[in-house]
């Protein structure tokens, strides 16, 4: 009895059948690595150190004055 033509002209079809698990973990290191090496995000670039110029012109507080004394520690002696 003859193979079907796809049998006969893939040599891959033989392998995928007896080790499936081995195809499966190629292809996933394969995307692991396309991932890790052309990965063009970097969330270091995009990262807010802290609040801007414009928060703190929102959220600035008037300070009342206080008037400095001098010469108080020579008083209370």
């Amino acid at each position: 009895m003859k193979r079907p033509l796809w049998q006969r002209t893939s040599s891959m079809a033989n392998v995928n059948n007896k080790h499936p698990m081995v195809s499966v973990a190629i292809a996933s290191l394969w995307r692991s690595l396309r991932k890790d090496l052309f990965d063009t995000y970097r969330p270091e670039l995009h990262y807010m150190r802290g609040p801007g110029p414009r928060w703190r012109a929102k959220h600035q507080q008037v300070r009342p004055q206080v008037p400095v004394v001098t010469g108080l520690a020579d008083a209370a002696i």
